[in-house]
């Protein structure tokens, strides 16, 4: 489970007429992974060039862009759908001929209907805003137009202000702005003009329109009202074709999309007039199954051949190899980066790992049944292979962080009665637990250094074995020795701390009698480690010596398993004290009917903040688990930058053959 599915580099060669029967064989079994031929005059390649497309890829190209035109109209993904049953390929081949064309139009009747309406929506309701500020104006709209010897003047204004000629003013103040509508005569239009100017006048366009303003509007909101239950009607329609037609519909483009991918796929292969070439990698234990299957339907005609692997000119793709139980974590890897094909892969580590450093932080029974809760409720509404995978590890750390709840006899911040904790406790002086001893932070702080050190040194020792397997030569001894070099400094320290220092859950050291200059037996071995170490690191970087004082901050990193955690239980404690303490308690004293309600309000608190603090546990949890792996654990062996194996062949999930 560390290291990838091993891939096997091969060549498949034939004559042309026996294409379509090895790309049909070689999409069966999704096994083989195209490397695509780029025409850059190799030697083996002379004469060959990129092929063509299958004839009638062209059609079903456009067949497969009318068909996502209607899955795009009903927000369609086949993601969000649990097939039933599989769909023969006869079947549904006469199926799209006929049904697909009738629902096409039927969707495209539909959409133009809805189009239209939105276009008169947007139409009426732009009336409307030119309406509005007419809305006090009882005058019919049409006396507002179409006179030579009359100017109107309709629009904004800072203040109502003596035009000095003869006119007809309307004027009305709010808080939206002072409205002006003025009539004057023609001869005094240049005067008026300059007299508003100065008023800060903005002029708005009189609406051509008959009767008056409110009217008019009234009439354009009921044609609003009549157009929303249209669309709304139309809505329905559309949702009822989709429930109705919607597993048809995804089969449709899962059988289009695997034809035009058959399609498409001689555009990666090497090609002359009268044969093909193609490599790729498959898995080795799958390459015997590909070869008879190719074999039998070429009718002997193709070749397929298993080609020497060029060790740094080949890059083979990388394919997890882990079992059930691990595949969850694959996301969170993919996230950083997928290893490489000849790279230790952590997945395993991580899966372990993660959950654990999660329960750490946030071990308590009440919140790790809340998110387990979560997880398992949110399968219901997120679909795809990711979202289903970040649910799995969301369910794994929620176990864990229920195991350490009873480990450290935790439950929403009150102590599990009966339980004695088995790891130092984290309950500190808040509310009922005032007066304690407060919680054990030398002790957690010491447990998360051990587990820091622990952790880093594996980190180290899987560089060492990376450096193995993918250095060469003298660099090799190099890069490995540096590595044990970086474990020599930091044990070292440790032994020179332990010789002069007594620490909880830490062997004493302190009893050894002096040997050379004050030092006893385990500080000099400690000055040992420190000097071997930094002469091989400074064997392979002189430059990393600079580094050295990183191993104290990355050890200490670990802190934050007991600082986040810290922070979420004294939450939890100040939610109960508030909520309980502060709140339900004193009303339980003298219950009146004040008192329920304020006791219901008391019960709202503790259930929001314990929400809340979940949440955040959830967040930090989730996020310092992630940091400790991939910034204090990833950094000491793991690059990363690996290939994804990606075979030839869509998935079938509602199709079959």
């Amino acid at each position: 489970m560390l290291t990838p599915e091993q891939m096997s580099k091969v060549l498949i060669a034939g004559p042309k007429d026996a294409l379509d029967p090895v790309i049909a064989e070689l999409h069966r079994h999704r096994l083989f992974h195209i490397e695509d031929f780029v025409e850059n005059d190799q030697e083996e390649y002379t004469g060959y060039r990129i092929g063509n497309s299958l004839e009638g890829a062209g059609d079903i190209s456009k067949e497969l862009l009318r068909l996502r035109s209607v899955t795009g109209a009903f927000s369609l993904r086949a993601d969000d759908l649990d097939p039933k049953a599989r769909i023969r390929r006869s079947e549904l081949g006469a199926a799209i001929e006929k049904e697909l064309p009738r629902i096409e139009d039927e969707v495209e009747s539909l959409l133009t209907r809805k189009t239209a309406i939105e276009n008169h929506m947007k139409e009426t309701e732009q009336k409307i805003e030119a309406l509005t500020p007419f809305a006090d104006l009882r005058t019919d709209l049409s006396l507002l137009h179409g006179y030579r010897t009359l100017t109107f003047f309709a629009g904004t204004i800072a203040k109502k202000i003596d035009l000095g000629v003869p006119s007809e003013v309307y004027y009305s103040e709010s808080k939206k702005g002072n409205f002006l509508v003025a009539a004057v005569p023609a001869e005094y239009r240049q005067e008026v003009e300059r007299k508003l100017l100065d008023a800060q006048f903005q002029a708005v366009p009189i609406p051509d329109e008959q009767g008056p303003a409110r009217e008019r509007i009234s009439v354009y909101n009921v044609q609003l009202e009549t157009d929303k239950k249209d669309i709304e009607e139309i809505a329905s329609q559309i949702n009822a074709l989709k429930s109705q037609h919607s597993e048809f519909l995804v089969a449709c483009d899962e059988l289009l999309s695997i034809e035009a991918e058959k399609a498409e796929v001689p555009l990666r292969f090497a090609t002359t007039d009268h044969a093909f070439v193609a490599e790729g990698w498959v898995p080795t234990e799958s390459l015997e199954g590909l070869v008879k299957g190719i074999t039998t339907a070429s009718g002997g005609k193709a070749y397929v051949t298993q080609l020497p692997v060029e060790e740094g000119k080949d890059l083979p793709p990388m394919e997890y190899h882990n079992v059930n139980f691990v595949k969850p974590s694959q996301f969170l890897i993919d996230v950083y980066s997928r290893p490489k094909y000849n790279e230790l892969d952590p997945t395993l580590i991580v899966s372990i790992i993660f959950p654990i450093f999660f329960g750490l932080i946030l071990g308590d029974v009440g919140y790790g049944a809340i998110l387990l809760a979560m997880s398992l409720g949110l399968r219901m509404i997120i679909k795809g292979d990711d979202g289903r995978m970040l649910l799995d590890v969301l369910r794994n750390a929620s176990i864990s962080s229920i195991i350490f709840g009873f480990l450290y006899s935790e439950f929403l911040g009150f102590p599990i009665p009966g339980l004695h904790p088995l790891l130092p406790t984290r309950h500190l002086n808040i509310g009922g637990e005032a007066g304690g001893h407060g919680p054990a932070v030398p002790e957690l702080m010491i447990m998360a250094i051990w587990i820091g050190i622990a952790y880093i040194t594996l980190g180290r020792i899987l560089g060492m074995i990376n450096h193995a397997r993918q250095d060469h030569g003298s660099h090799r001894v190099k890069a490995v020795l540096a590595n044990l070099g970086w474990i020599m400094v930091m044990w070292g320290i440790l032994l020179m701390i332990w010789s002069f220092f007594a620490m909880p859950l830490m062997p004493d050291l302190t009893g050894y009698p002096p040997l050379v200059a004050g030092l006893s037996m385990p500080a000099l071995a400690g000055a040992v480690m420190i000097l071997v170490g930094i002469l091989f690191i400074a064997r392979d970087s002189a430059l990393e010596i600079v580094e050295l004082p990183t191993i104290l901050s990355h050890v200490l990193s670990f802190a934050r398993l007991v600082g986040v955690g810290l922070s979420s239980v004294a939450i939890a404690m100040v939610v109960n004290f508030i909520a309980i303490g502060l709140i339900i308690e004193p009303q339980l004293e003298r219950l009146t009917i004040i008192g329920v309600i304020i006791i219901i309000v008391g019960v709202f608190v503790f259930l929001l903040g314990h929400l809340f603090n979940a949440i955040l546990g959830l967040l930090g949890g989730g996020l310092q688990s992630l940091r400790l792996n991939y910034v204090e654990f990833f950094t000491k062996f793991y690059k990363g930058g690996g290939k994804k194996y990606n075979p030839f062949g869509l998935k079938r999930r509602f199709t079959e053959d």
